[in-house]
């Protein structure tokens, strides 16, 4: 077969079984090749190019060991048909793929026309007899690498998982000691199966009241639960903004988009059910039909729980190492925690400067923060001193109007009464404004990732035609203003050029501006007393 960096890993092992060994000893990295859970998952995603960066190779030079090695056993045990029987294999093994994707793709298509599920199950369940769950998952990635929209590949990912619900339940829930993410996570997960218990026992009492007063309470009261279900979206930005890009610095792609988009349906039905409920239902009708969205919802929720402790996390815990972990940690830090206080048995590794993915954008940079804040010594004349801490000489940086330390801009650009997000001219997010009271959450797994993956799938195609604009020199500014929990705010985005027109990136700004849209008249005098 063709070797080249694009060279399936999952197909190489399987005609060159003999591979898995040689890699095992080539590289301490590849010895996580012999976990059969990791082959059937990741490996089946991976190109020799992303082998290659996570063994510490370039490319070529795994490319050439392989390729020797080929060699050298072809040479021993080869028999029969040789190389043109190893082709012929591989060209009929790329005409099966590509007709199982053909039919993927005509089932969700149906699904979308509104298919007899039962019938589209049966389909589905001939169409992959001989693949399990994570062949799914690459073909999931390769019809929306193709073109098929995540919303409707979405509709394929419950079919996925009640065809291999028999399986997924008699895997084990991983288990992590008290502190780490994963034990965070399903520990939030916990806590809204119990708040998602208590709402279905509320939407019981309502349909049996008689007396309005009494379902005017209930309903009362299903407002305040979904006021408390709201808490989910600090469960699932930690997803999005931490395991999600280390997901995908590994190859994982498809299957993450897929959940973003199953989180936006949640998101969106939640917020329309609360301002339902805002507007006070007064028929025992509207309460029916308020109640049974309602219990739609928990449905979905229910279902996300499943998927995330039977497929997500099992998988993130094969793939992702120590350190990633620990970025993770620091991560859900910033953005908060779900209903409950993390545990401590869990302390995460030191994160050396230069660590991080070796494949993809996502964390590039990220544990780096020593540098660019211009400490770059210590004064001899205090390194010396017994009790005093050592005065750090800070490099000022030459700017257009003056000169600043890295510090001083930073301190600087976090007093801002602005969020600020840059995104370079490759697309790739950048720096972020760490303050205080942000409008929107960001984390430091952004740091490095394609901003087109740092949005919700259904709103990437308006990502993308603002920076196209930019690019071309047709726009300079795209401002957008929303209400939001009471609050005004505002965004712009602003095309960044150089002194020769050139497109360096594109700046994000975010504000607040509820208290100065309703400013009138003036003020002169200081009134701090």
């Amino acid at each position: 077969m063709e070797l080249n960096e694009k060279t399936s890993l999952h197909e190489l092992l399987k005609h060159y079984p003999f591979l898995l060994d040689f890699l095992v000893r080539l590289s301490p990295e590849f010895k996580k090749l012999k976990n059969p859970v990791l082959r059937q998952t990741v490996a089946r995603m991976a190109s020799l190019k992303q082998v290659a960066a996570e063994g510490g190779l370039t490319p070529a030079e795994l490319i050439e060991k392989i390729r020797k090695e080929i060699e050298t056993r072809s040479g021993q045990t080869e028999t029969g048909g040789g190389a043109g029987e190893a082709a012929a294999n591989n060209s009929e093994s790329k005409v099966t793929s590509q007709n199982r994707t053909e039919k993927l793709k005509e089932i969700i298509r149906e699904l979308h026309r509104g298919g007899n599920p039962d019938e589209l199950k049966k389909r589905f369940a001939a169409l992959i007899k001989d693949v399990g769950p994570e062949e799914i998952a690459r073909l999931e990635q390769q019809v929306i690498e193709e073109g098929m929209p995540e919303e409707e590949v979405k509709k394929l990912c419950d079919l996925h998982v009640r065809i291999f619900e028999e399986a997924l339940e008699v895997q084990e829930s991983p288990s992590t000691p008290p502190g780490h993410p994963v034990h965070t996570l399903m520990a939030e997960n916990r806590a809204l199966e119990k708040l998602l218990a208590e709402i279905k026992l509320l939407l019981e009492r309502i349909p049996r009241e008689t007396a309005w007063g009494e379902v005017e309470s209930n309903l009362q009261e299903l407002a305040q639960l979904l006021l408390n279900l709201s808490e989910i979206e600090k469960h699932y930005l930690k997803k999005e903004n931490q395991l999600f890009p280390l997901l995908e610095a590994r190859g994982v792609t498809g299957p993450t988009k897929v959940m973003w988009a199953i989180h936006d349906d949640i998101r969106r039905e939640l917020k329309d059910l609360k301002k339902l409920l805002e507007q006070k239902v007064q028929a025992p009708e509207a309460a029916g039909r308020l109640t049974l969205r309602t219990g739609q919802l928990l449905q979905m929720i229910q279902d996300m729980i499943y998927k995330e402790e039977k497929i997500l996390f099992p998988m993130s815990l094969e793939v992702l190492k120590e350190e990633d972990w620990a970025r993770v940690k620091r991560g859900e830090e910033e953005i908060g925690y779900a209903w409950i206080k993390p545990g401590t048995g869990w302390q995460p590794p030191a994160v050396p400067s230069d660590s991080g993915p070796a494949i993809g954008r996502g964390y590039a940079g990220y544990g780096q923060e020593a540098r660019g804040r211009g400490e770059e010594a210590l004064s001899a004349s205090e390194t010396g001193r017994s009790g005093t801490p050592p005065r750090r000489v800070q490099t000022l940086l030459d700017l257009r109007t003056g000169r600043l330390t890295a510090e001083q801009i930073d301190l600087m650009l976090t007093h801002l009464p602005v969020d600020i997000s840059f995104v370079d001219e490759n697309d790739t997010v950048i720096y972020y404004s760490d303050t205080p009271d942000r409008i929107f959450p960001r984390s430091p797994g952004v740091i490095g990732r394609q901003v087109q993956n740092c949005h919700p799938p259904k709103s990437v195609h308006m990502v993308n035609r603002i920076l196209e604009a930019f690019k071309k020199g047709e726009k300079d500014v795209a401002e957008f203003w929303i209400e939001m929990n009471g609050r005004f705010i505002h965004i712009r985005y602003f095309a960044v050029r150089d002194d020769d027109g050139r497109y360096r990136g594109c700046l994000e700004v975010t504000q607040e501006v509820t208290a100065i849209r309703a400013l009138q008249g003036q003020k002169r005098l200081l009134d701090w007393e």
